[in-house]
């Protein structure tokens, strides 16, 4: 995922983690089931429900370091957002109440199942559940949902929301419901509402995983009476458990019961607290210690405590006990820039992956704790991913040998000189900069390190195919996180070659043209197990080409106060699960 999509600062030693996934039942079933335990200790929320419970009541109190992109559903990009917004909107699709793996799988919400789609997976239809109200107690129709997309659609408006529905609608122009020409807003060919329960999507291509966009925040229904454009995030209509009583932009907000949600309607939520308030613009160090002190139950960021918190918790084992270290659907890595000779060659780059020394790229971010050492580009924790070592080394610190064998058949056996990039904010990167300069060193491959500004890293340098290759960058230090976990939420954006676009990329290196085909294979196979494994063909024939150079899978640092209940971690973002925490009183 894109950094601005998804994920916060990483403090030192915690990586930025994405979040989702919900827990329960809205009709009040228990999530005993699910491997609930009442033992306590390290990663206690990781794989099973920790201190399960029914017990409805009390307040979550949560905080920000910094502010919500938006809370309005159709402009918002965080995962933390995406992970909090479904206690007050209702996608069509959601992801799976369960920990671990469990949580990465797809769930109905909204809509009554999964959608059907044509043969050739251009076009998919879903049922809305019957009897979901907006908190006015207005009754949710299919157009809802439909005038909710439609207006997500429009970048102008709403620059911060994910552009899926952009690039896959077959919209034959359409841009805007605010620009639509049609009186009654029927300009939008691509979906239709044949009746109050029905929604068709027709694609310009085929999809297998379109369920996944069915559950982005873009399908919540927005009442078209009720919006007010960029003012909606103000007063934001709830289709969820609860609405907002508040809402302090920049400050805090405050969610409350809203009466006219139907547990019979919602068999993903329990709806535990009473009351949810928000801090907004918290000091990260102040957040860390009122978590501690149990003056506040959530950190919304999902982003691990900072450095100064991370070394008090491991240093008392009574805090550690209350600790989970996750991984998570990123991956922290380095682009090798075939562009720039003499790695336009293999051989050389091969030479990189060899050369070095996996066990730096781990100190950078903290050890263990802060990440494990990666060999492919898919997180383990995404559904289907498999083990992947083509480049293997004792210890993970770098095949000397292999890498001065590599450089003799490039024809660089005394090695060469290029440059590497790093986002001059990331002290993270400058380590990894300076560990690869160390390690690569070994064999004769000389870099040069130089470093850019985080906000155009991607826009205007390492991004820019023109200028990294004009000025020498043979390595661009960079990190990714999954939209949502699996193959193609992960790997399309970093992988294919035809998303390359002038500036602005996110695919900085792999240009081949037998992964595109192993990516065009993967989303349109049926068969998920099929899907899965297609997806790990992709990130097998990535690392074949040598453009990728895995360092470290995150991991972030968590902390649960004790009267938290109902808590785990799911990886379908790899952070506590809001809709299911609930609070002793």
């Amino acid at each position: 995922m894109r950094k601005q999509r998804t994920v916060t600062m990483v403090a030192a030693g915690a990586a930025a983690v994405m979040a989702l996934s919900a827990c329960g039942g809205g009709g009040g079933s228990n999530n005993n089931s699910n491997g609930g335990t009442t033992a306590t200790g390290p990663n206690a929320a990781i794989g099973k429900v920790f201190n399960p419970s029914d017990k409805k009541g009390g307040t979550l109190r949560m905080a920000n370091a910094g502010d919500w992109d938006s809370l309005d559903p159709g402009d918002t990009y965080y995962a933390y957002s995406w992970n909090f917004i479904r206690l007050y909107g209702r996608s069509l699709m959601m992801f799976k109440p369960a920990p671990g793996q469990e949580g990465a799988k797809l769930t109905p919400d909204l809509a009554e199942a999964k959608g059907e789609p044509s043969a050739d997976l251009k076009t998919w239809t879903y049922k809305i559940r019957k009897g979901v109200k907006f908190e006015d107690g207005t009754v949710v129709t299919s157009k809802d949902v439909k005038y909710a997309v439609s207006r997500s659609l429009d970048k102008d408006t709403f620059p911060n929301g994910p552009t899926y529905f952009n690039e896959f609608l077959d919209l034959q122009g359409y841009t805007s419901p605010y620009k639509d020409s049609d009186p009654n807003g029927l300009g939008l060919k691509a979906i239709e509402t044949p009746d109050d329960n029905t929604i068709v999507f027709k694609l310009s291509k085929p999809f297998a995983d379109f369920d996944y966009f069915a559950g982005m925040p873009s399908t919540i229904p927005v009442p078209k009476a009720k919006d007010t454009g960029t003012k909606y995030k103000e007063k934001v209509i709830s289709t969820g458990p609860y609405r907002f009583e508040t809402n302090e932009l920049g400050k805090s907000f405050t969610l409350v019961r809203n009466e006219h949600w139907d547990p019979a309607t919602d068999p993903n939520r329990k709806a535990l607290p009473d009351k949810i308030t928000m801090a907004l613009n918290v000091n990260a160090d102040d957040i860390d210690n009122r978590l501690i002190s149990g003056d506040l139950d959530v950190d919304v960021v999902g982003s691990g405590v900072q450095p100064a918190a991370q070394a008090k918790i491991l240093a008392d084992q009574a805090l550690k006990a209350n600790s989970d270290n996750p991984l998570a659907a990123r991956l922290w890595y380095t682009n090798i820039n075939g562009d720039v000779a003499p790695l336009n060659n293999i051989e050389c780059r091969k030479a990189i992956q060899y050369a070095a020394d996996k066990t730096g790229y781990q100190r950078a971010y903290g050890g263990a704790t802060g990440g494990e050492i990666a060999t492919s580009l898919l997180p383990p924790v995404i559904p289907g991913s498999e083990k992947i070592d083509l480049y293997p080394s004792k210890d993970n610190a770098g095949d000397v040998e292999k890498a001065k064998q590599a450089l003799a058949a490039c024809g660089q056996p005394n090695g060469f000189e290029t440059n590497i990039a790093y986002r001059a904010e990331r002290t993270k990167e400058k380590a990894v900069a300076e560990s690869l300069q160390q390690s690569l060193g070994r064999v004769g491959i000389k870099l040069n390190i130089k470093s850019y500004p985080t906000a155009d890293y991607a826009k205007l340098y390492a991004g820019k195919p023109d200028f990294a290759k004009s000025n020498n960058l043979g390595l661009m230090v960079f990190g990714w996180a999954a939209d949502w976990p699996n193959g193609f939420g992960f790997l399309k954006e970093i992988t294919d070659s035809r998303t390359i676009k002038p500036a602005g990329n996110t695919n900085f290196s792999i240009k081949d043209p037998k992964v595109d085909a192993a990516i065009d294979k993967a989303m349109t196979e049926k068969d998920e197990a099929a899907r899965q494994k297609a997806w790990s063909d992709v990130d097998r024939a990535a690392m074949e080409t040598a453009y990728a150079l895995p360092g470290v899978i995150a991991k972030g640092l968590y902390y649960r106060p004790k009267n938290l209940t109902n808590v785990f971690i799911t990886d379908g973002f790899s952070e506590y699960d809001y809709t299911a925490l609930g609070v002793q009183n």
